[in-house]
């Protein structure tokens, strides 16, 4: 049987990341022959709740606020090119995401754009509060007291197949593993079974390495000096090049900045893996012990041996609980005896809370120096081992549920400024709403994932 090879670029990361990025990566893609897509990894575990917020007082809100930012610059170029594009830009709304590039494909004249929307991931009102809150524990974070905002499960590569098989264009789901958005064009233009747990160990690789981003193109790899990479300003993002033999090469986008070697390949590998012999992913548990990382040319490593075992019984989901209330306030310190102003600030903050009788603890750091290394019971800030002249800057941190107590304790750090001590400058105080979050075990049939479709 002739080999077949798909090419799966990323164009993001996290929802925060470059919105140029995905240029040069499809500009890459057009020139390779064989099916093409891209991909956009843009959803955090707390960003469902925060979504769930927006979406309470805007109820076309809630999906990725970056979308269009992202899609602008390449959706023409896509959909032209043949090259499909799979995101989890719709967070706790799908549907609104959907229909938002929808309007953008309307602006950019493509009346023929296909757009699916997997949805099924949003557990409330599916199961009860009650119900959720049962639900069997994972990694030792029990749910919390706070009234719960969301509730996903972390779909896998599927409905994406479900879709492309239907012809999508555009894929966009809520949560889904971040794994699933490579896995999915795999199990579509593989043809995968359940049961290609080779197959599927692979693809799941394939999406572990590429759905950060240029983390694993040498942007979080780099350290000066112990691990140089030039070009980070314009940083390539990566490409798998994943074949039906089950072979693996990552490369990154052509002309760009940063490296693809062994050791970004390593980093990454490795990066957010509990168990290396058994990563739990709704598709497959992905085994990594029998992986060889191996030099394929310039920026080009092959990856070989991803082993694959049953996917779990149960799915993952993430809770989201309100967490009341953080308020931080940071001051800076400069010049001779700056420490000395800087520690009489921080006790003068202590004696005003305390007179106010507020119970809940509030942290106090020293950035650069106590914020990094010392801990709750300030040992190092103690000791006095560090410089008395120089530049300090306090940051003051409070959690509570109650908004008033927050916003008196940013109040405290503010009138610092003429209250002294003397020389406080560079003011910045803040108060804002905090989300918990669990993670819990959900069994599959309580999951039930819908697949539809909207036309540009």
């Amino acid at each position: 049987m002739t080999k077949k090879t798909i090419h799966i670029g990323c164009g993001a990361g996290f929802s925060g990341d470059r919105v140029d990025a995905a240029i040069a990566v499809v500009a890459d893609l057009k020139n390779r022959t064989g099916p093409c897509y891209l991909i956009f990894e843009t959803l955090a575990e707390r960003t469902l709740a925060a979504a769930q917020r927006q979406r309470q007082s805007d109820p076309d809100a809630g999906h990725a606020p970056n979308l269009l930012k992202f899609l602008r610059p390449v959706l023409a170029d896509c959909k032209a090119a043949g090259i499909r594009i799979i995101s989890n830009f719709g967070a706790t709304n799908p549907r609104g995401a959907a229909e938002k590039i929808a309007r953008l494909a309307h602006q950019e004249g493509l009346t023929d754009l296909r757009i699916a929307i997997v949805e099924g991931d949003d557990l409330i009102g599916v199961m009860s509060e009650e119900e959720l809150r049962r639900l069997p524990a994972l990694e030792g974070l029990t749910a919390a007291a706070g009234a719960m905002l969301a509730a996903n499960v972390y779909l896998g590569g599927a409905p994406i197949a479900q879709a492309l098989a239907a012809g999508a264009d555009v894929v966009v789901t809520g949560r889904c593993a971040d794994p699933a958005l490579v896995v999915g064009p795999a199990m579509y233009e593989f043809n995968l079974a359940a049961d290609d747990l080779t197959a599927l160990a692979t693809a799941t690789c394939a999406g572990h390495l590429v759905e950060c981003g240029s983390q694993v193109t040498g942007g979080y790899f780099a350290d000066p000096g112990l691990k140089d990479v030039a070009g980070l300003d314009q940083v390539g993002f990566p490409i798998a090049e994943l074949s039906s033999d089950n072979s693996l090469v990552i490369t990154k986008a052509a002309g760009t900045g940063g490296v693809v070697d062994r050791r970004t390949v390593k980093e990454q590998l490795l990066y957010e893996i509990h168990d290396p012999a058994a990563y739990l992913t709704p598709d497959v548990t992905l085994d990594l012990m029998q992986v060889s990382v191996s030099d394929a040319g310039a920026d080009r490593v092959q990856v070989l041996g991803a082993r694959g075992h049953p996917a779990p019984a149960t799915l993952k989901a993430t809770l989201s609980y309100d967490g009341g209330f953080l308020a931080e306030g940071e001051l800076s310190y400069v010049g001779p005896n700056a420490r000395a102003r800087a520690e009489l600030a921080i006790t003068i903050l202590r004696d005003r809370l305390a007179a106010s009788g507020v119970s809940q603890p509030a942290r106090f750091d020293l950035i650069g120096t106590i914020s990094m290394f010392d801990g709750n019971a300030g040992d190092l800030q103690a000791s006095g081992n560090w410089p008395v002249d120089g530049e300090y800057r306090i940051r003051g941190a409070f959690r509570t549920m109650d908004r008033a107590q927050a916003d008196a304790f940013s109040d405290e750090i503010t009138a610092l400024y003429c209250c002294g001590p003397a020389g406080g400058g560079g003011l910045r105080t803040q108060v804002s709403p905090q989300i918990q979050t669990s993670s819990a075990l959900v069994p599959r049939a309580k999951v039930a994932v819908n697949v539809s479709f909207l036309d540009a």
